[in-house]
């Protein structure tokens, strides 16, 4: 295969590890390539998975493994490749349709053609889903000491699908399109999980799967030398994707003829993640002409904007949520508390802002978009959930805010939770003014009670109110003076028993 000259006005952008590396095309051409794939496919009857991105690295695995084995005799055929995607609900909406349409492709085109592909989505359970943690539970928005959403939302879906098919054939091969170009590290972990004598790695979670990386020595612009001088064989088009990059990222590979645009090391992810500064690709979508997409960019930088030191105390709140406690900073910083989760009012903003955001977004998006659900009911429901039995929400507060937002109901349920209501909530926090009392406090301690009114054994309850009690109910100021406190009497202490 060619690979371009810089003659041709190509733009060839060197990846960190790439020094010194020559093209895959100098070293094999594809018909060795081929081979190796189908000498690995065939040399066991364990099955294949691919993880599938959507990305150019995925695309060109797949694309190599569909092609070599298609030359193969269809009674050679005789293990599953499952194709599997991890949606995490929050991807960003053309990234979106395009795995989707991917997959639904895959899967007709197999079917036309008779090979053994399978195409699926993995999700993350309702309960580890982006809104659930950030809304329900108060997960500040991700950053990259605490990065919260990688594992939950993609990583894990991908790892019980996995297990589920070891399980079923007991091994599996996982096929990756990691390339050691991209990084030292990158190269560093594929070689620390290299099996000697075998084209294939261990894995690094589970003992009965196998790792195998087909485009493992390809630089980047071997990638797109490939993709845009072979014809997808699932009826897609991928200078489509040399777009998505282009679009996401204003950079694209190396120039194959005029009608070719310029693409490179572009990653697609959340349109909500904040791990990054600033998401460079959904500013690369709106400027390429998809302004219908504003309303997500402004949501991702409000959340982006709770991870300012200044304004942490307006957002997060100073008791842990596990175990209710609250932290002075043991930094040298007088006068501060370790911020924690969300407050639950900021949430009630934040979901009243996200609804928002979503009606906006669909009046605003071409009709050749579908519809376009930024969070699902039952995302909807288990956050209600955690706000009344964790949150001693009375008021019941998403109901109210769904409907005041969206102009509907929902069919909820309306006695699943509990009978405390907003006018008991009322009384209880006059009673709790005139006592000197927490009023949250107050309602837990009756969440308590009511979680466990009917049961038969009621043992576990007096645990369950002890932990409501051993929760700080201290006031910011109370805690910071007694540690000041306890740190002058530590201080008093140590030189005393220095002049020992």
């Amino acid at each position: 295969m060619s690979t371009g000259d810089s003659s041709s006005g190509s733009s060839r952008r060197s990846e960190p590890n790439q020094k010194d590396r020559a093209s895959i095309f100098e070293i094999r051409d594809l018909d060795d390539i081929h081979e190796e794939i189908r000498q690995t496919y065939l040399r066991d009857d364990r099955p294949w998975v691919i993880g599938y991105s959507g990305g150019k690295d995925s695309t060109t695995a797949v694309q190599l493994i569909w092609y070599a084995l298609s030359e193969l005799d269809k009674e050679q055929l005789d293990k599953t490749i499952y194709v599997i995607s991890s949606d995490t609900l929050v991807e960003t909406p053309k990234i979106v349709n395009h795995i989707t349409s991917t997959l639904e492709n895959i899967d007709r085109y197999a079917d036309d053609e008779d090979l053994p592909f399978k195409a699926k989505k993995v999700y993350p359970d309702v309960s580890d889903s982006f809104w659930v943690n950030l809304l329900g539970r108060g997960y500040p928005a991700p950053n990259q000491k605490f990065r919260w959403c990688t594992d939950r939302l993609k990583i894990d879906p991908a790892d019980q699908f996995i297990q589920e098919t070891i399980s079923e054939h007991g091994e599996a091969v996982v096929i990756l399109g990691a390339r050691k170009a991209e990084s030292a590290t990158r190269e560093q972990v594929m070689n620390l999980h290299s099996i000697e004598g075998s084209i294939l790695s261990r894995h690094s979670k589970f003992a009965n799967a196998y790792v195998y990386t087909p485009i493992e020595d390809f630089l980047v612009d071997d990638v797109w030398d490939y993709l845009l001088q072979v014809d997808c064989p699932w009826g897609k088009n991928n200078r489509d994707l040399a777009a998505l990059y282009q679009e996401a990222d204003d950079e694209c590979p190396m120039v194959i003829d005029t009608s070719t645009p310029s693409c490179g090391n572009s990653r697609f992810g959340c349109w909500t993640c904040t791990v990054v500064s600033d998401d460079k690709a959904m500013e690369g979508m709106i400027d390429a002409g998809n302004e219908w997409m504003e309303p997500l960019l402004e949501f991702r930088d409000l959340l982006k904007s709770t991870q300012d030191p200044d304004d942490k105390p307006t957002y997060r709140a100073m008791k842990g949520r596990r175990y209710g406690k609250i932290k002075p900073k043991t930094n040298g910083v007088e006068g501060e508390i370790i911020p924690r989760g969300y407050k639950l009012e900021f949430r009630k903003d934040l979901l009243r802002r996200l609804l928002e955001t979503e009606k906006e977004v669909n009046q605003r998006r071409p009709e050749d978009e579908e519809y376009l659900e930024l969070i699902r009911e039952p995302e909807l429901r288990e956050i209600r959930k955690i706000w009344r039995n964790e949150e001693s929400d009375w008021k019941d507060s998403v109901p109210e805010i769904y409907e005041n937002t969206m102009g509907e109901e929902l069919d909820w349920i309306s006695d699943d939770l509990g009978s405390f209501s907003e006018a008991e909530e009322e009384v209880l926090s006059q009673v709790a003014a005139e006592e000197d009392i927490p009023p949250k406090l107050l309602k837990k301690l009756l969440d308590t009670e009511l979680q466990h009114h009917g049961m038969k054994r009621r043992s576990s309850i007096y645990g369950e109110i002890d932990s409501v009690f051993k929760e700080d109910w201290r006031k910011t100021e109370q805690v910071l003076e007694e540690y000041e406190n306890e740190t002058a009497d530590r201080w008093i202490y140590d030189v005393a028993y220095d002049d020992l």
